[in-house]
């Protein structure tokens, strides 16, 4: 008995290594790591392990009962023979990644095999085989929550049912009992054994996969921070040449660049003497890629350089791309293609998909700065027709009773309309210029109110020159003459106060006029408000374009009481004023 421990243990080391040499394999890798199989990877998990249940009775020693004798290798058997096998170690490793479907199918395959070969045990084992895979299917777990001492145990717990099929069905009698009081102990404790070995070589296999992906992860992320800075500018000859100079140091490449639809934009390391930036495209292969928008591998045959003592013998090029477009090509330079080794594939395939996705958030940074001017031009064109119907009723009020008061009101409109257009192509514009804005607004409505409104202008010179949004004083003026002092009779007043102070600039506007309720002022410069005297839609748009300017805590303040006036001021960061 002892013996045959020895000899299967032997013959174990023929099962582990094939299992090892099986793992250097990319199908063998693929189906082992995932955690969940699809209906295709459980198809063809159940023949992988069902084969390699034939492999382990193969690699068996049939064993006769009538002279006690065993042969070394497994054949055609006599009806008094059995064999001493590791078949149940690929049924049970099916079991325990695939689950009772991968298991069974596997047992099944298995199963039949050794039915085929004959022997007094022929039904009892292929039976035995198909419960191996249902013991097995029984203790599934994710690949990683399996330990090697469930694995031995559930190899050997298989190993004793299959004994114990033998001794039931098994006929005669006396020859089972032979059997398995030779063979049974042997078998459970070597099936058990490889079962947990054959585990414990899937686990490695595993275990370098993640430190492969971990390291790659650490590095992707590295290039990753380093590049994003250069590809916000998008991609051209020098935002290439930063990102190749730092593609070219992390992965240690032969040579890296990078390409447009048409030219090269840099080129780092070897064969930079006639790989040149800024000239056209050179090979073939890379316009493929431009077309195809697929990963290629080049080798010297592929490559086609114009020069024959070119020093890149091999290369992988890899398509950039912005919203599914190819805009251009990343290319990694090798000497030979032994060099080209799945991790290296993994990562430029990687890297391409990063550099495009940084390209996308460059160009999404730029569309939404180009979308935020555009409301801010929005914006600014919405205030234009809120003044001009105020002022054309004033002057058309003016016609008939003091045309010349209506001509000098329509060259004042006129030049005021002139600023609020010129407003509309700028993105800031100075104090000074937005207080003769206010100027100009002012000299209009004074012609309302006729010796009824006065305006005091409280200004620090040094502040004229800080920069704010057009169009920001001259609404809030309007709105305190349209509702502070609009149904007063006498003494209109507006002060205007622009002060420079340590941590910025401090502009306001104070009427006297009839205050704004509590709950109304609340929602003023926040929100559209729909009323009989007006939407709130002048300070509405000021408010948002502050806050999109300098940010929310620069926004409008509004301090009011009904029947003691109105005052509307915000503040000038500092840093905008620099």
């Amino acid at each position: 008995m002892f013996e045959l421990l020895i000899t299967m243990l032997e013959r174990l080391g023929i099962i582990v290594t094939i299992a090892f040499i099986l793992t250097r394999f990319r199908f063998f890798r693929g189906l082992i790591y995932h955690d969940s199989l699809n209906r295709r990877q459980q198809y063809l998990a159940i023949v992988f392990f069902g084969f390699f249940g034939i492999i382990g009775t193969y690699s068996g020693m049939s064993f006769s009962t009538d002279n006690l004798q065993f042969n070394p290798w497994a054949a055609d058997l006599a009806s008094d023979e059995a064999i001493a096998n590791s078949r149940v170690i690929g049924i049970v490793i099916a079991g325990l990644l695939g689950g009772y479907k991968v298991g069974i199918g596997a047992g099944l395959i298995a199963g039949l095999h050794r039915f085929t070969l004959g022997g007094f045990t022929a039904l009892a084992c292929g039976l035995a085989a198909i419960v191996a895979g249902v013991i097995s299917g029984r203790f599934q777990k994710k690949r990683n929550n399996i330990n090697l001492r469930t694995a031995f145990m559930v190899g050997a717990i298989a190993e004793t049912v299959q004994m114990m099929i033998i001794l039931l069905i098994a006929k005669p009698y006396h020859q089972a009992q032979t059997l398995v009081e030779i063979i049974g102990i042997p078998m459970i404790l070597a099936n058990g054994l490889g079962s947990a070995l054959f585990l414990m070589v899937i686990k490695n296999v595993v275990s370098e996969e993640e430190k492969t992906g971990a390291m790659l992860a650490q590095k992707t992320l590295r290039i990753a921070d380093q590049t994003l800075a250069y590809l916000r500018k998008g991609i051209n000859s020098d935002s290439a040449r930063a990102v190749c100079e730092i593609l070219h140091k992390e992965v240690q490449t032969s040579a890296v660049a990078m390409t447009n639809k048409t030219e090269i934009l840099s080129h780092i390391g070897l064969a930079d003497d006639h790989h040149r930036s800024t000239s056209p495209i050179q090979t073939q292969i890379t316009r493929d890629v431009l077309k195809s928008g697929k990963l290629v591998i080049a080798n010297d045959e592929t490559i086609h350089c114009r020069e024959e003592s070119c020093p890149l013998g091999a290369a992988v090029i890899a398509p950039l791309k912005l919203r599914d477009e190819t805009i251009g090509t990343l290319k990694f330079y090798f000497k030979s293609e032994k060099e080209i080794t799945n991790v290296v594939i993994e990562l430029i395939s990687g890297l391409s998909n990063l550099l495009s996705n940084q390209l996308e958030s460059a160009e999404a940074e730029k569309a939404y700065q180009l979308a935020k001017e555009a409301e801010v031009k929005a914006l600014q064109a919405q205030i234009s027709p809120h003044f001009l119907f105020n002022s054309m009723n004033v002057i058309t009020s003016l016609i008939r009773i003091d045309p010349n008061k209506a001509r000098t009101l329509l060259v004042s409109l006129s030049h005021f309309l002139r600023q609020n257009l010129n407003a509309t192509t700028v993105t800031t514009t100075t104090l000074e210029q937005e207080l003769r804005h206010v100027k100009a607004y002012l000299s209009i409505e004074e012609a309302r109110f006729v010796e009824k409104l006065k305006v005091t202008y409280d200004i620090d010179d040094d502040a004229l020159l800080v920069k704010i949004p057009p169009l920001t004083l001259q609404p809030i003026v309007e709105n305190a003459v349209k509702h502070g002092i609009k149904n007063m009779d006498q003494d209109c007043h507006i002060r205007i106060s622009i002060q420079k102070e340590e941590n910025g600039t401090i502009v306001s506007v104070e009427d006297n006029g009839h205050g704004i309720s509590k709950e109304r002022m609340n929602q003023l410069g926040k929100q559209m408000i729909e009323s009989d005297t007006g939407s709130g839609i002048a300070l509405f748009n000021v408010n948002r374009r502050l806050a999109m300017n300098f940010g929310e805590e620069f926004s409008l303040r509004i301090a009011s009481e009904p029947g003691k006036g109105t005052k509307i001021s915000f503040t000038i960061p500092q840093v905008e004023e620099r």
